[in-house]
């Protein structure tokens, strides 16, 4: 049998559990779910950072493959006529 006191002491503690809940976790809930929106947020500009700069870091080795190919063809030719030429 429930003592007559404590229906009266489980209707406040639900009460103050509702209030609790209503000006406490649901605050901290909305905030969390902001700090995650911003994370995001920052994650998303950061790998578009990051994809930008290795846009451009790709560039700068296909211009420095294209260098040291284009050079290399004439420079092994620049070789071989050195070769080929008679000392003097």
């Amino acid at each position: 049998m429930i003592s007559p006191i404590l229906i009266p002491i489980l209707g406040v503690s639900c009460a103050l559990l509702a209030i609790f809940g209503g000006v406490v976790v649901r605050p901290w809930l909305r905030f969390q779910q902001r700090k995650l929106e911003v994370e995001a947020e920052l994650a998303r500009e950061r790998a578009s950072i990051d994809a930008a700069r290795q846009e451009r870091l790709e560039a700068r080795v296909a211009v420095l493959e294209r260098i040291v190919t284009d050079r290399g063809l004439g420079l092994s030719d620049e070789i071989e006529r050195l070769r080929d030429k008679p000392l003097n």
